[in-house]
């Protein structure tokens, strides 16, 4: 079969086959993750990111180049989630740049949207790494060119381009050690080989049905438990309470313990940072005007906000049994609170997490992380609802960095400054080094250097068999994951905990904090405190409720 152009009727067909047939193995890509932990995400990421876009192709009755080239960049940029996701999305936005105004698609065109593809994808990553999705798609795009120069024919140039795909996706453990060692391709890759395979088929004349979601996705099933969660919840301290302490006498380490441990006496979700002649306080209390006294006793108060909790907790209630859109409500009251010079959106999973976010004075929080990544559209949706000039975005998670940066490229009313927080613990650390007297770009600078002292661990269980790391890990293990490598693997939480706090201590340590999750209790996380009391008696201790999902623990050192 010799087919020399493409009508916009086709590649169409082609769009919606290679959405298809992503979707129907995503699991089989979240299968080739590296880390065998139990939020393997690629191929969830590229199919959310695709059917995004998919959506919009599938409804458009009469199609041309130009209006499918903004269905599928507007609806891919808007909906990526994930480095996949995102690399996924400019793919397809420097594809549709050379498509949108021409008649036909001929071995010309192609070549220079394949082109086009790999250039802006590369641009969007600030350090491209081979031996990812990013090669593979240069090596489809560089064949792609090349045979464009010998034949007019689609076909010849499609099956080709592919069959080179494959074999520049067989090369990556070469490329990446960490993917040899774990006996893989890159699973990115393989999911933009499965997208092309499946517009081939299209192309070829298969039919290929495509279906937008019907079932109640994974967003709309959170927000039902998240609902579920908020009703049931037994509010034990009911004001939240927050100030500043400009200090007036000699504040030390030790008067920071005494009181934090007088407001542990009187409340929870306690955050307590002294820098330099102030003090920021945040507490859950039922005794307010207790807090307020005590910290009288180190000096004047200012920016005092004391909230009731029970009664924001009965109007959510409320606000959630109505039937009105929450978009249209959300932007109205953001419209008429007065506009501030500085917001703060941070990413969270938690209740225990988001409450500390709360505390530091986050204006919006997005529930996500690695078992769900936020997309493009939900940042957006987060920046239209703080009403300040310059807003800060903290990821919290590497995965999600891509995401805020792509939602700050399209935002044109706000400065958008993206902190690459790549864990939790950064993202608090950034945000307690936040100066209100200084400029955006100098607290940019500030927090970016004082988050890179943590250092992070994460306490989770492995899903799969593998070896990484140096590391012979079987489904069910608890692994102890750093900043960079798996640390520690173990049999059971407290054990493996205590090893991996082991491994990311060292001697310029002063802090380390525990946020235990949502599957520990209070005691089993005071039981690993104190084994890290006696170790380490010079670092103070901090034992916080996190909340978060399939990670037992978040510790970190700093």
């Amino acid at each position: 079969m010799v087919v020399n152009t493409i009508d916009a009727q086709t590649l169409q067909k082609m769009f919606l086959a290679g959405a298809a047939n992503l979707e129907s193995k995503k699991e089989w890509i979240n299968d080739l993750n590296v880390f065998p932990v139990p939020d393997g995400d690629t191929g969830t990421n590229m199919t959310l990111t695709i059917m995004s876009a998919a959506g919009e192709v599938n409804n458009i009755t009469e199609p041309t180049f130009a209006n499918l080239a903004k269905a599928i960049s507007s609806g891919s940029l808007r909906g990526a989630r994930g480095n996949s996701g995102v690399i996924l999305s400019q793919l397809f936005r420097g594809f549709t740049k050379e498509i949108k105004e021409v008649n036909e698609i001929n071995s010309e065109i192609i070549a220079k949207s394949f082109e086009r593809a790999v250039e802006t994808a590369y641009k969007a990553v600030m350090k491209p790494k081979e031996g990812t999705i990013l090669t593979v798609a240069k090596g489809v795009a560089e064949k792609v060119n090349e045979l464009a120069q010998t034949t007019e024919d689609l076909n010849a140039i499609f099956e080709g381009a592919i069959e080179y795909g494959d074999y520049v996706l067989s090369k990556t453990p070469d490329m990446l050690p960490v993917l040899k060692q774990a006996g893989v391709v890159d699973s990115g890759g393989q999911g933009l080989m499965t997208v092309l395979k499946g517009c081939y088929d299209a192309f070829l004349g298969k039919e290929i049905k495509f279906e937008s979601a019907k079932n109640e996705d994974n967003d709309t099933k959170k927000l039902a438990n998240a609902q579920q969660a908020l009703e049931n919840v037994d509010i034990k301290f009911g004001y939240c309470t927050e100030f500043i302490i400009n200090l007036e006498k000699e504040f030390d380490k030790n008067e920071e313990l005494q009181l934090k441990a007088f407001l542990e006496s009187i409340g929870d979700s306690i955050v307590v940072v002294a820098d330099d002649e102030v003090v920021k306080v945040h507490v859950h209390t039922n005794e307010p005007g207790v807090a307020i006294t005590k910290a009288l006793t180190y000096g004047s108060l200012s920016k005092i906000k004391i909230d009731n909790m029970r009664e924001e907790h009965e109007e959510r209630l409320m606000a959630e049994s109505t039937d009105t859109t929450e978009s249209t409500s959300v932007k109205e009251e953001s419209a008429n609170e007065e506009r501030k010079e500085f917001g703060f959106i941070a990413v969270s999973a938690g209740e225990g997490l988001s409450e500390i976010f709360k505390g530091l004075g986050v204006d919006y929080l997005i529930e996500g992380g690695q078992t769900m990544n936020p997309s493009t559209e939900d940042m957006l949706n987060a920046i239209d609802k703080v009403n300040a000039d310059t807003i800060f975005i903290f990821p919290n998670n590497s995965n999600i960095i891509l995401a805020a940066n792509q939602a700050a490229s399209i935002c044109e009313n706000k400065e958008i400054i993206v902190i690459p927080s790549k864990t939790i613990p950064q993202g608090i650390t950034a945000i307690i080094n936040f100066v209100y007297d200084k400029s955006a770009k100098e607290n940019e600078e500030h927090m970016i250097e004082e988050m890179q002292r943590v250092k992070t661990g994460q306490i989770t269980y492995a899903v799969r068999d593998t070896n990484i790391d140096n590391k012979e890990i079987h489904q069910g293990d608890i692994m102890g994951i750093g900043d960079k490598a798996i640390l520690t693997v173990g049999h059971n939480v407290k054990d493996t905990t205590i090893a991996l706090i082991n491994e990311i201590v060292d001697d310029e340590t002063e802090l380390i904090s525990l946020y235990y999750g949502q599957d520990i209790t209070e005691e089993q996380a005071n039981e690993v405190a104190s084994v890290i009391e006696e170790k380490y008696p010079s670092c103070d201790i901090e034992v916080q409720f996190g909340g978060q999902p399939i990670y037992y623990y978040v510790v970190s050192a700093e």
